[in-house]
Parts: structure tokens; C-alpha cells; sequence
């Protein structure tokens, strides 16, 4: 489809498209969802009924269109039944972080004016009854999983089995459909709150257009099936995985798995074996790192073939990237080297069936994403924000350059300011910030995006990021380094977790570090080293040796000013419920520089730059 034919394309709304889907596919599969170890099926047609149950719930307690309800919970088909129900009632849906405290909580149902609360199940009902004195708007709260509430009554308190069945009792599909003609594309479908790297969360406002030309841009960008599948353990609450899990099948029609948790992810992923998976860089890394030492852990002959076979692999994928014609000794070569080791793997590790695999939300190193091109997984990078609808630029097609995060989606312009600030026109951008005008007008600008990120597009149009706009560190020498750069080399070493480079104004790079507690315990067991607690293995001299080595090893392939001269490892992990991270990892620079402020000035007290192996902390 031509750029201006698709620039040109009616959506119409979500909630017209779901029940024109939901009649077209009846029995066809739409989720997958595990319980009591076994994978369960909900149909298209189960998963109309059950929003439109909601929606009809919703209604019944005299939910209006216009108003907004929020969700909070993980993953899982009633997430996705709530947040239909409220758009076919004509509502706006407001997603909530799982993992933010009750202030935070507050603070999105408050600024939405949120009347209904659906709430997953007992810890975030608790969360729920310990603000909603601070929330007038607020008429009622309903609990998806009801366990452990056996005796528990609240007037402000349904579960949604009791929703469902209002809805049941003051049935009105007619009445739906007639919503959902009425409504337009133009009209805001959703809230989702930014993250807060830098402020107060803001609610950014996507309209049902927003939403469903973006799902039509990333199918005509990389081809998507009816018969794909995807596995869904990112939060709902982030665009990316709300289009992944929501837009993109009603649009392409595909189903979704949803993950049991975090912990089960690489289980989950052996299991379903998906051939669509979205993940965040720190997860392709973790994979990346627990491969990489459970091969050096491999008898020698293992280990051998393996390396040969990646090794084959590395070459094999750098000829075709580059568009190279291969040798028929080389494709010979992986031809074997595949049929032995790669798909096997590929096979152990869930990724054989892997047709779309998209890293995003955060940079990669490219030695990472090379090496899966090696193993065969051909992984892309999408780049873009919740104010974009999710992506703005993604590897199409055969045109996959390491290094760049794509090419604009079709139907999407974007350019370079002169200060090197990434700038974006097209219908997948937002409509503005939630009772926000102030910082709309800074965000929109003469109908251009300003992102807040910098960047570079080269001749063909793949753009490169270089970081934030905010987190460019310029030295004391007034050089301009990009943080984010070193730090995903940093990241790429399997001792290494979390990595933050500062350096702003001063005369030489520093690194704060967080340990793969996971590898680098496995590493001091092999080594005889005593510990208990991941504060024992940070504090370990023999612990900080290994990581001076790694960060030496990251110095070697960097300029003067771009190599970190001193680093402190911190004794903790960095949470997202201590400020540190955002719930999609983000390091929250502002607040790390605050927080350990002490620990940052006392790697500048020397007045020699000493070298890294000496220097540590």
C-alpha cells in the first residue's frame, strides 16, 4: 500500500473494529492463557462476550461515555476483557503500572478522574482502599481474581464475576453497536501515563485512530499472519505491548499467550515456541549472558561446536545484512553448522519458530543483536514513544542495518532539528497531554513531534540514535558523549546487570554498576568465594576485580573521553519502587545522581586520573 494511500485510511474506532472481529472470527483462537500447568484457549467469540459483559456492567452503574476507568494488574485475558469493556461503553481506558506504590496509583486515577477501578486481585485492591479517600471521582472498584477475599464486603467493592453478570442481566449489545458507529476515529480511546523519567507522570491521549493506523503501518512495514503468535509479558500498561497484545490482533487477527510472569519467561517461551516476540533489551541480554556461560560451562566438545557454529554463523549473517553475495563455500558451511547446532539451539531456547523478533524501548548493543543474526534469530530494532502510538521508525523487510533503529514506518516523516532532536509527523501521533495544554504545546509543534531524543538519519534513511536530549553528558573539555552508547557495552558482559556512566562537567567518565547477581554468583561458587547476600558479592574485591577486567575490556574500543576511569558497584539491584527505574528499566538518571551523590563526587576526589583496575571502589 502506497505511503499516501495509507496516510489516507479510515480506522474507524477500536471498539467497532473488535465487534466487526469478533462476529468475522467466532471460534478461531484469540488468547491462551495457563492454568494448573495447561494452556487454555479463549475464542474470538469468548472474548466478545466477556467485554461486552463488561461493557454492558459498566452501564448499568451508570458508566457515560466519555468518562474514564483505569486497570492495574499483569497480564492476563480479564486485563483485556476490562479494557474493551470500557471502550465498547464508550469510556476512556486509563492503564496503571502493577508495580506502582498507592501514591502513584493515586496520583493517574486522580488526574484521569477515574470512576471505575479494575483491580487484579488482593494486593492491588489494598493499594486501591488505602487512597480512595483522595479520590472523589472514584464510584466503584472491581476485583478480577477474587482469592483470598472470602468474607471480605465493601459497598464500593464488585468483583468482576458480579460485573459480568450485571452485565448479563441488562444485556444491550444493540445498544453497543449503536456506541460504536456514534463514536469517531478521532475521538481519544486511552490514556497512558509517560513514565516519569523527568516529572510527574503525563497522561498522553491516543485516539482510536492513533491506534488502529499504526497496527495497519507495522503489518504493511513486516508482514503479519492470522497464523502467527505472540507472547505477551511486558506491561499492558506500556504501548508497546498494548499493541502488541491488543491493536495488532484485532487488526492481523493473531493470538496471544500470556506469560505466567517474569520468572517463567524462558519456560513460557520453550512452551509456546511464538513466532512474534517484543521484548526489552535488559531480556535479550539476560538470554544473551545465561547461554554465553552455560556454553563456557559445556564439555570441550560442546563447546567447540558451538563456537565453530556461531563463529560460522557471525560470518554468514554479516554477508547477508550487508546485502553481500554469500560463497557457496559459506553457505555450504552454515548449511551444516545450522542443521547441527543453530536450530537445535533455537529449538531448546523456544526461537525456532521466530519469524518477528523486535527489541525496543531501550538501546542494544550491536555485538548483541549480532549474535543472534548468527544463531538465525533475526532480530529488529523499533524505535518510538507512547506519543507515537508505540513505533516510529523499524527494520522492514530484508533491510535490517545493526547500528540504526530502521526506517520510518510508511506513512510516517521524520526529521532532524538543528540541534540533532528527532522529530516526527504522522497520524500515529498523540493528540496531547490529559488537562496538560502547557506541555502539549512544547511536545507538538507546528504538527511536528518533538521526541526529546537525538539523532541521525543517514542516506538511506536508517536512523541512529545517539541518546535522550537531556542525558547527553558534555565534559569538562566541552566533548559530547552519549551515555547510553558506553553503557550498552557495558551491559553486553554477563557480570554486568545495570550500568549508569555520568560525567557531566567533569573532567573524565565514572560508572556506577550493578552485578548479574544470577552469573556472578555462579562465578564465585566456581571460584570458592563465601557470600550471602547480594551486598557480600558487590562488596568482594575478587568480584570488583572481574568487573574492572570487563569494564578495561569495554575501554579498549572507546576514545579517551569515552572510557569510564573510575566505577563504584552498587550494593543493591535499582527498583523501580525505590525511584530508580521505570517500569520498562529505564534508569532514572536524575534520581541516581541524587541518591548516590556522595558516591559519585568521592570518584573525582583524587586529583590524578588513575586507571580503572587500580581505582575501582
Amino acid at each position: 500500500m502506497a505511503t499516501v494511500e495509507l496516510q489516507r485510511i479510515t480506522t474507524g474506532t477500536v471498539s467497532h473494529r473488535f465487534l466487526q472481529a469478533v462476529r468475522e472470527r467466532g471460534a478461531r483462537v484469540a488468547l491462551w492463557h495457563k492454568r494448573r500447568g495447561l494452556w487454555h484457549p479463549v475464542t474470538w467469540a469468548d472474548y466478545g462476550r466477556a467485554a461486552q459483559e463488561v461493557a454492558c456492567g459498566l452501564r448499568a452503574l451508570g458508566f457515560e461515555p466519555g468518562q474514564a476507568a483505569a486497570i492495574i494488574g499483569h497480564n492476563r485475558p480479564e486485563w483485556l476483557f476490562c479494557d474493551m469493556g470500557i471502550l465498547l461503553a464508550g469510556g476512556l481506558s486509563v492503564a496503571v503500572y502493577a508495580t506502582n506504590p498507592p501514591d502513584q496509583c493515586a496520583y493517574v486515577l486522580g488526574h484521569s478522574e477515574a470512576r471505575v477501578f479494575f483491580v487484579e486481585d488482593e494486593e492491588q485492591l489494598d493499594k486501591a482502599l488505602e487512597v480512595r479517600a483522595q479520590l472523589p471521582a472514584l464510584e466503584r472498584i472491581v476485583v478480577m481474581d477474587p482469592e483470598g477475599l472470602a468474607g471480605f464486603a465493601d459497598p464500593q467493592v464488585i468483583t468482576l464475576d458480579e460485573l459480568r453478570a450485571l452485565g448479563r442481566a441488562s444485556w444491550e449489545p444493540e445498544e453497543l453497536e449503536a456506541l460504536a458507529r456514534r463514536a469517531s476515529e478521532e475521538d481519544v480511546a486511552i490514556l497512558l501515563y509517560t513514565s516519569g523519567t523527568t516529572g510527574p507522570p503525563k497522561g498522553a491521549m491516543l485516539t482510536h485512530r492513533n491506534l488502529l493506523w499504526t497496527a495497519h503501518a507495522l503489518g504493511q512495514a513486516n508482514a503479519l499472519y492470522p497464523t502467527d503468535s505472540s507472547l505477551s509479558f511486558l506491561p499492558l500498561s506500556h504501548i508497546a505491548e498494548r499493541m502488541l497484545s491488543v491493536y495488532l490482533p484485532l487488526v492481523w487477527g493473531y493470538s496471544v499467550y500470556f506469560a505466567e510472569s517474569l520468572d517463567t519467561l524462558f519456560q513460557n517461551l520453550q512452551e509456546v515456541r511464538p513466532t512474534i516476540l517484543f521484548a526489552v533489551p535488559r531480556l535479550w541480554e539476560k538470554l544473551h549472558s545465561q547461554l554465553t556461560l552455560h556454553m563456557r560451562e559445556a564439555d570441550p566438545f560442546k563447546r567447540a561446536a558451538y563456537e565453530a557454529a556461531v563463529a560460522v554463523g557471525r560470518r554468514y549473517a554479516r554477508a547477508t545484512l550487508a546485502g553481500e553475495r554469500v560463497p557457496g563455500s559459506l553457505r555450504a558451511a552454515h548449511a551444516v553448522a545450522d542443521a547441527a547446532v543453530l536450530r537445535p539451539l533455537r529449538r531448546r531456547l523456544g526461537l525456532d519458530r521466530m519469524r518477528f523478533a523486535v527489541s525496543g524501548a531501550a538501546p542494544i548493543a550491536p555485538e548483541i543483536l549480532e549474535f543472534y543474526h548468527a544463531l538465525g534469530v533475526r532480530i529488529r530494532e523499533v524505535y518510538g514513544q507512547t506519543e507515537g502510538s508505540g513505533p516510529t521508525t523499524i527494520h522492514q523487510g530484508d533491510r535490517i542495518r545493526l547500528g540504526t533503529v530502521g526506517q520510518p514506518l510508511p506513512g510516517v516523516e521524520v526529521r532532524i532539528a538543528p540541534d540533532g532532536e528527532i522529530l516526527v509527523r504522522g497520524p500515529n501521533v498523540f493528540a496531547g497531554y490529559f488537562k496538560d495544554p502547557e506541555a502539549t504545546a512544547q511536545a507538538l509543534q507546528d504538527g511536528w513531534l518533538h521526541s526529546g531524543d537525538v539523532g541521525e538519519l543517514d542516506a538511506d534513511g536508517f536512523l541512529r540514535i545517539t541518546d535522550r536530549k537531556k542525558d547527553i553528558i558534555v565534559n569538562a573539555y566541552g566533548k559530547n558523549i552519549a551515555p547510553a552508547y558506553v553503557e550498552n557495552l557495558l551491559k553486553a558482559s554477563p557480570y554486568v546487570h545495570d550500568a549508569v556512566v555520568l560525567g557531566d562537567r567533569r573532567p573524565y567518565l565514572v560508572a556506577l554498576i550493578v552485578i548479574d547477581e544470577e552469573n556472578v554468583a555462579r562465578w564465585a561458587q566456581d571460584h570458592r568465594i563465601p557470600f550471602s547476600t547480594f551486598a557480600d558479592l558487590s562488596g568482594n574485591d575478587r568480584v570488583r576485580e572481574l568487573v574492572a577486567q570487563e569494564v578495561e575490556r569495554v575501554n579498549r574500543g572507546l576514545s579517551s573521553p569515552e572510557q569510564v576511569k573510575r566505577f563504584a558497584l552498587l550494593p543493591k539491584r535499582l527498583y523501580q519502587e525505590d525511584g530508580e527505574v521505570t517500569p520498562t528499566l529505564k534508569v532514572k538518571r536524575k534520581a541516581i545522581l541524587e541518591k548516590y551523590g556522595d558516591l559519585i563526587d568521592s570518584l573525582y576526589r583524587s586529583e590524578a586520573v588513575p586507571e580503572t583496575r587500580k581505582a575501582h571502589r
